[in-house]
This record gives C-alpha cells, structure tokens and sequence, in this order.
C-alpha cells in the first residue's frame, strides 16, 4: 500500500474539516437553543446514573463512541454541560459502544451518519441565508454537524487503510512470545492504531482479523482492545482543540479515565482474561474456536467498560479536580455558569433567598471585572491584544445577559410558594438590583464599543482627556466597589449615603468636563469627532452611575423591610 504527500494533505484537510464543523456547530447549539437544550441536558445528567445511562442511550443511537464524546466536548463548549455531568455522559459512551458493536455482530446493522451530511446541508444553507437570527443559528448548528461528521468520515478515509492491508501488520507476530513485556507491547500498538485509523470499530475489526489469521492469541488481541480504548478518546482531544478550557477538561477527563482502566485490568489481566475466557468456553459455547474468539473479545470488552464504569463512577468527583489541576483555568476563557442556584429550589423558600443573594453577589463583582476590561481596553494600542480584550468584554456582555434572565427566572419561581408578605417584598427589590446590575453590563460594553470607535478610527484623545477619563473611571469604580459592599454587608454597617456622595461627584465632574469640551474643541485643541468619543466616555460613565445608585437603592429597600 503506498500512502503519498498528496494523501497526507488530505488526511490533514480532513482534520480542518472536523474542527471547523466541531467550532460553528457549537456556536451554532450556544446561540440557538443555548436556555432550553441546557434544562434537558440537565434534568437527563440530575446525577451520575442518569448520565451514564444518557452516554449508553446516545452512543447505542448514533452507533459512534466518538460521535457521542465529540457532542459532549461539544455541549460543554458551549456551557450547555458542566464538567462533572459530561463525565458521567462519556462513561455511559464507553459502555455504548459495545453495545453496538455486539448489534452489529448479531444484526450487521450500522447507520453511517456521515451519509446523511450532505442531505442536511440542503436544508441548512436556506436557514444559514435567514435574516432571522434564530433560523440562521440552527443552519449554523446543521453546518457545523454535517462538516463535523464529513469530516470524521473523511478521517477515516484518507487514513492508511490497514483494515483492508492486514499484512502490513503481520509482523507483530515476532513480538508475541516476550510475556508481559507482549502485552504492554499489543497495548501501545492498538493505542497508535486505533489513534491512525480514528475509528475504534475498524481497530476491532483489524483485531479480529489478527487472531482468526492465527497471528495472536485471545490475551494478547485483548490487549489491543485495552490499547483501542486508550487510542478512540484522541477524536474528542482532537475537537477539544479549538474549544475552551472546560471542553478540553472532558476530552481530558475521557483519557483519564479510560487510562485508569487500562491500568486496572492490567495489574489484574491473566485472571480477568481467563475469566472471559471460562464465561465464553462454558456459557456461550460457540461452535468452533474461530467462532469462540470474536466472542470472548466482544466480551472482553463490554465486560472491561462495564466495569471501568461500576468502579469509577463513585470517582467522578475525583476525576474533575484531577483534571482541573492538570489543566488550569485561564482566565480568559471564563465561562457562564451559574454557582449557587444551577441545582434548582432548595428545602425552603428563605433558603432558595439566600442562595439567589450569593449569585446577585457574585453578578455585581462580575460587572466589575467587565468595567476593569473596559480601563484596559482603553490604554491597549496593539491591534491584536485590543481585539482578544474587546471580544472578552462581548463574551462578558453575553453572560450580563444570562444571568439576568437566570436569576429572575429563579426568584420568580421563588416567589410561586408560600411566602411572608415581607419576603415578596424582598424577591421584588432583588429583582431590580439584577436589572440594574445588567444595566451596569450593558453601560460598560457601550463604553468598550465607543473605545473600539476610537481605535478603528486611528484616532487619539489628548494627554488632558486621558488624565479626564482616569479621574471618572476611578469615580466609577469607587462607586461600584461601594456597591458591592453594601450587597454584600449583612450587618448594615456600610454607610449607604457614601454611594451618594459619589454619584454627585461623578455629576458634578460630568458638567465640568461638558463645559470644558466645547472650549476646547473651539480653541482647536482636539477636532469634534474626538469630543464626541470623549464626552460618550464621559456620559456612559455618569448613567453607569445612576444604575449604581439604583441597585444601592434596592438594597436598602430590602434592609429596611428585615
């Protein structure tokens, strides 16, 4: 078999295809169905057993461990998962895959899905023209399926084709006489296979072909089988590439566990192999020996997930802060995700208070840290830094959105029992400081939109401007560090009228640099189009103010009425 440049190039180009197809169909699922996919995600992955049954269900579906883990990467780039419930998914896909792998062999059955591609693509390219946003996200999510699964096809295609050139490996046998050192040996090479041929099912199939051909035993086509699930968690590593770190915590997470495993069965594997072998030889009793082996591999390896999963999945926390430490949170790649309220109402309906306090909390430290990439937006003059900032303040302005609309939907709920006249007083106030607070989100992307103005148009303010705005930033973020103290102040000992002074000093600056602008663009010190930029600044930050006063407002009410 010859394998050219030419077939390398498309080998590669496949690879572009896949992740391509793995980053717009996650844009895709985040715009489109981003609330509603995540509250079914979540009520299938309520606990570890539910999502290792949705793994199973998925994969005996779409007949692809792969597929399956690549959807879950997937999901959790687009924060419709959360690493733990992926976890559990990914287990349940491990198991899956033998079931379809015993269907195929009893029915000859398998659904290729990478024929229907170009089917959906008829139907998506009419949505992807949409103008209505909705529509064009679900052709974005249809696009991004079919390359996503052309792509993995094509993968397998232009791969070298040892299924079908079996003799390529017959050299093996040289090396299956060496005991243990053989089976470490067969581990490795089904790793590398399965890794090159990006199928484990074609691996399976190269195994069988192995030990019918006479050129291994049982033991040692069982080791193959442990290298093949080490080599199958490459596809979603691979997908992870172009997600963010939570994905390729998951894509991690599969190659952790999966490894474990592997090392498990074979600190056991004489026993465990001879076990499978007594089951097969005196349960099963198949006709012939080149009947018996499929046999016992097929069982080898359901056998071996089932219980890699029974094991680990009382580990599944475990495996989450390994994989944590391993791979770091940047802080760039932030995600949305609720911390106190993800899990629904708690006991009581004071309780389920206390815990939206927390996420009101945590929302008004989020504006904040938004308001800081706004000040460093500012004095960023590379083109390349400037716009990785003002997409992160973007992303940030997308979570001000979403929690907005969590956390009322939360209090709402709240406020469907049995409550105090008081406490529905207080879920009321609670719900204006969250609109507020989102006000503050959408007054610091305004004033980060008006900075990008500025920049694209090669323009600069004057050294006097700058030292103008640092003065009103400073009041600004005095005001919401004040904020945040009095949300966060239980015993009412933070002076509430502190919030007032500032707001007067930020208007009364406000009116000082109003008067002075129209002096200064007069006496042609900078031109209109720079004043204009300026006093925006200037203005954004006087209203980001006035929503400052509001939520403080709100707070107070809530204080009064404890």
């Amino acid at each position: 078999m010859e394998y050219s440049f030419y077939d390398f190039l498309k080998l590669l180009g496949s690879l572009a295809l896949f992740l391509y197809g793995m980053k717009i169909m996650s844009e895709g699922l985040q715009k489109f169905a981003g609330d509603r996919l995540r509250k079914i995600l979540t009520a299938m992955t309520t606990n570890r057993v539910t999502g290792v049954l949705t793994g199973v269900l998925i994969t005996a579906l779409i007949q692809s461990s792969s597929a399956t883990t690549v959807m879950v990467v997937s999901f959790v780039n687009a924060g419709l998962l959360t690493l733990s419930q992926s976890i559990g998914v990914i287990m349940g896909a491990n198991i899956g895959t033998t079931v379809t792998a015993w269907i195929i062999s009893a029915l000859g059955f398998q659904v290729d899905i990478a024929s229907f591609s170009l089917p959906l693509l008829a139907f998506g390219i009419p949505l992807l023209f949409s103008q209505k946003s909705t529509r064009k996200s679900i052709g974005e999510f249809i696009f991004g399926f079919s390359f996503l699964f052309m792509g993995l096809s094509l993968l397998k295609t232009n791969a070298p084709d040892l299924g079908e050139n079996p003799e390529m490996l017959s050299f093996v046998q040289n090396y299956t006489d060496m005991g243990y050192l053989s089976i470490l040996l067969f581990v490795a090479i089904g790793s590398v296979l399965t890794m090159i041929v990006q199928a484990s099912a074609a691996t399976m199939a190269i195994t069988l072909i192995m030990c019918a051909n006479g050129w291994i035993s049982f033991e040692l086509g069982a080791a193959l089988v442990l290298g093949e699930n080490i080599g199958t968690t490459i596809t979603a590593n691979l997908a992870a590439l172009t997600g963010n770190t939570q994905s390729k915590r998951a894509a991690l997470a599969h190659l952790v566990f999966n490894v474990f495993g592997v090392v498990w069965v074979l600190c056991l594997f004489t026993p465990f192999t001879e076990a499978i072998s007594w089951f097969v030889d005196n349960v099963m009793k198949p006709q012939s020996e080149a009947v018996a082996v499929p046999y016992k591999l097929s069982a080898f390896h359901t056998t071996f997930n089932i219980c890699n999963v029974l094991i680990l999945i009382w580990f599944v926390p475990f495996i989450e802060k390994t994989v944590c430490a391993l791979i770091p949170q940047k802080e760039q790649d932030e995600e949305y995700r609720l911390r106190f309220i993800s899990g629904g109402l708690l006991s009581t309906a004071e309780l389920s208070i206390v815990q939206a306090r927390k996420e009101i909390n945590l929302f008004a430290e989020r504006t904040r840290k938004m308001f800081h990439f706004v000040d460093d937006l500012l004095h960023t003059k590379n083109e390349n830094d400037f716009s990785k900032l003002f997409s992160r303040i973007e992303k940030y302005e997308n979570i001000s959105d979403s929690m907005e609309v969590e956390i009322a939907n939360y209090l709402n709920m709240v406020s469907d029992g049995r409550l105090s006249s008081e406490s529905k007083l207080q879920i009321r106030a609670m719900l204006r400081e969250v609109t507020e607070i989102e006000s503050i989100g959408d007054s610091c992307y305004n004033l980060a939109r008006t900075i990008n103005r500025k920049f694209k148009g090669n323009m600069d303010f004057t050294e006097k401007q700058y030292e103008h705005i640092r003065q009103m930033f400073q009041f600004t973020d005095e005001a919401l560090v004040q904020m945040i103290r009095i949300l966060e102040d239980d015993r009412h000992s933070v002076d509430v009228n502190q919030t007032f002074n500032i707001e007067n000093e930020i208007n009364n600056y406000r009116n000082q640099l109003k008067n002075q602008n129209v002096l200064d663009v007069n006496n042609k010190e900078y031109d209109y189009q720079m004043g204009v930029h300026y006093m925006d600044i200037i203005g954004e930050c006087e209203k980001l103010g006035d929503y400052v006063v509001n939520v403080v407002e709100a707070c107070a009410d809530i204080k009064e009425k404890k």
